[in-house]
């Protein structure tokens, strides 16, 4: 700790957000971005939280206001920050949740920790389940790391005054015969964002928000981190090939360094 540190001592059990160089045995970060970490949760566990979550986090509640009983559309639900998402909509806003993803084991995953629908993209068309179970234009906050090919289907279920957080363009980033006119018509908000390039003013902030209002769920296990694989050091490559092949649900954690 620095020689102004006021809050942590060596050998204190501590977790957070990093500015970045966060990939190594050593890293830095400013004090108020730590949290300490539960006494019911390894190394392990609480390694797999500050990324996932408090980019859930801020998805649903500080940009999308996501509100009590208000309903939710979580794209890659099987991802870390999707099943962070469907968590805290559920533990936190008791909110109706939509989840979608590719696998079944990930559909059964979002199920288990609270979606109340799970879709198959590949063999079904959300906006048609969503219309048929749900109603029209009933979404109020979208989450989705896609992009392109969910622009049409997310305009189509939003509500009156719906918001939708893009995290990530996965799917790719240009539209084609895109209309405006839901955006005006619905009154939509439509925010990007990444943690990443956020000041350090903001995470802290971020991280203060997150502790007052989720420390407590993560120490009675009412939140838990979903890890799919831990792999030591060595085995780096092996475990950027599984997520490089979409085969993980939750976060990968890397050990022994």
């Amino acid at each position: 700790t620095g020689s102004e540190v006021s809050k942590w001592e060596p050998g204190d059990r501590v977790f957070g957000l990093l500015a970045g160089g966060g990939y190594a045995e050593y890293c830095t970060i400013h004090e108020d971005m730590a949290m300490e970490i539960p006494e019911n949760l390894s190394f392990e566990e609480a390694a797999a939280i500050p990324e996932t979550f408090l980019t859930a986090f801020q998805a649903l509640d500080w940009l999308g206001k996501l509100q009590e009983q208000e309903t939710v559309l979580i794209h890659a639900a099987g991802s870390g920050v999707g099943t962070s998402a469907i968590q805290l909509a559920h533990q936190i806003y008791d909110a109706r949740i939509i989840a979608t993803a590719g696998k079944q084991h990930k559909l059964d995953t979002a199920r288990d920790l609270g979606a109340d629908f799970a879709y198959n993209y590949k063999e079904q068309n959300y906006a048609e389940e969503i219309t048929s179970n749900i109603g029209n234009n009933s979404v109020n906050v979208v989450v989705d790391f896609i992009g392109k090919p969910y622009w049409h289907k997310n305009m189509e279920v939003l509500a009156m005054d719906g918001r939708v957080v893009y995290l990530s363009f996965l799917g790719g980033h240009k539209v084609e015969q895109m209309s405006l006119i839901p955006i005006l018509r619905k009154r939509l908000s439509i925010m990007g964002s990444t943690l990443r390039n956020r000041s350090e003013q903001y995470k802290i902030e971020l991280t203060k928000d997150f502790a007052r209002k989720t420390l407590s769920l993560f120490k009675t296990g009412t939140l838990s981190p979903v890890i799919d694989s831990t792999f030591d050091w060595t085995e780096t490559e092996t475990a950027h090939q599984r997520m490089k092949s979409n085969k993980n649900t939750g976060k990968i954690v890397l050990t022994g360094m």
